[in-house]
């Protein structure tokens, strides 16, 4: 629908803006850019949230649901009291499904999986979470293998479709890092030395919900991850390379489980 620059909010001196997706007088759905909080900054050194940037244009705003500063793509906004109170009962009973794409690092010996892990804060290391199966709650996501691409130079790279069947902080990046699989760009869980992509290479692309006032179904998506990292070759994944995986937590370990190559 529009473009709305974010004053003052700068990421390596470059202009973040917002793309809105729609707008009504109950909901606004826009693409967020990687690099502004999704809710209000910490310190006056950060850049303002997505609903300090559209409040000018569209006054009283509140976020339904969060992304990671980090990420990018699909966020849903409240425009009233009543709104968020319907959807945040929508996303509680998982009637809202969300879907995204992410880069990782190495390939899965499979093209699809569900990953059930349960999340807790990691009390030494703020402000990680980790996968705990006594103090941790339930967290499950589903992936889905999308494209692969060989580097010459220790470079495995992969593709993923995610979809959060629960929507804990963190879960996508910590459950894709206990697979041995960590997302590009990410200085939390990513292996070490981490790879450096500019961003974290995980984004929002489509999210199907109710429309609040009159229960219509609505989706709404955004343009996918623009491109494998530098020098990588994508391909689609080869045919017969099936079967799916689901990881428990059986046994929990800081490694995770050897599930790619």
């Amino acid at each position: 629908m529009s473009a709305v620059p974010a004053r003052g909010a700068r990421q390596s001196h470059v202009e973040l803006v917002i793309d809105v997706l729609f707008a009504d007088e109950d909901l606004v759905v826009v693409d967020k850019p990687a690099g502004m909080p999704s809710v209000p900054a910490r310190t006056p050194l950060d850049p303002p949230c997505v609903a300090v940037v559209l409040a000018r244009q569209f006054g009283f705003l509140e976020p339904v649901h969060r992304l990671d500063r980090d990420t990018s793509g699909i966020l849903v906004l409240a425009r009233s009291p009543a709104a968020r109170a319907s959807l945040g009962r929508a996303f509680e009973t998982r009637q809202v499904r969300k879907r995204y794409e992410a880069i990782v690092q190495g390939r899965p010996l499979t093209s699809e999986g569900e990953v059930r892990l349960p999340l807790a804060r990691d009390p030494d290391r703020p402000p990680r979470y980790r996968v705990d199966p006594i103090l941790g709650r339930e967290a499950i996501t589903r992936w889905r293998l999308l494209e692969i691409s060989e580097q010459p130079d220790d470079g495995r790279w992969s593709r993923l479709e995610l979809e959060p069947v629960t929507g804990r902080s963190h879960q996508l990046r910590v459950h894709m890092a206990w697979l041995g699989l960590p997302i590009v760009g990410d200085r939390l869980y990513g292996r070490r030395p981490v790879v450096d992509s500019g961003e974290l290479a995980l984004r929002a692309v489509s999210t199907s919900l109710r429309h609040p006032r009159d229960g219509r179904p609505l989706e709404f998506t955004a343009a996918p991850l623009a491109r494998m990292p530098e020098g990588g070759q994508p391909r689609q994944p080869a045919s017969g390379a099936g079967g799916e995986a689901v990881v428990e937590p059986v046994v929990a370990s800081a490694e995770g489980p050897t599930c790619c190559q």
